[in-house]
């Protein structure tokens, strides 16, 4: 099912209102609202639209998949994650210290926990 509170994300963080997001895609304000508000789910053709609009997957629009985007150079490409990465993350990050030593620092942090499994 298509997740429109994503779709609000995206056009938010790209700076777009509705109606500036419909006029890009020949669509009323009122068809960008319901398909946000999750009232109306898009056709495959405005779903593409909205994958090249924001560089997304449609597993992204779709919530089957986390979106993570990385700095390359400074174009972004788009990467998706597992569920089971995810849980993985949400598990570090709730050790602080951890997490912060692995963010700062992945490669450090790969030798700390390495180091420990040894």
């Amino acid at each position: 099912m298509f997740k429109g509170d994503r779709l609000k994300s995206l056009r938010k963080k790209k700076g777009l209102t509705q109606t500036d997001l419909g006029d890009m895609m020949g669509l009323d304000k009122s068809t960008i609202c319901c398909y946000e508000k999750g009232t109306r789910q898009p056709p495959l053709e405005n779903i593409i639209d909205f994958m090249q609009i924001f560089a997304v997957t449609a597993d992204y629009l779709l919530g089957s998949d986390h979106l993570i985007k990385t700095v390359i150079n400074p174009k972004y490409t788009v990467k998706s994650m597992t569920e089971e990465e995810v849980i993985f993350i949400d598990e570090l990050r709730k050790d602080k210290m951890i997490y912060d030593i692995l963010l700062e620092n992945p490669k450090r942090g790969a030798d700390i926990v390495k180091k420990h499994l040894s």
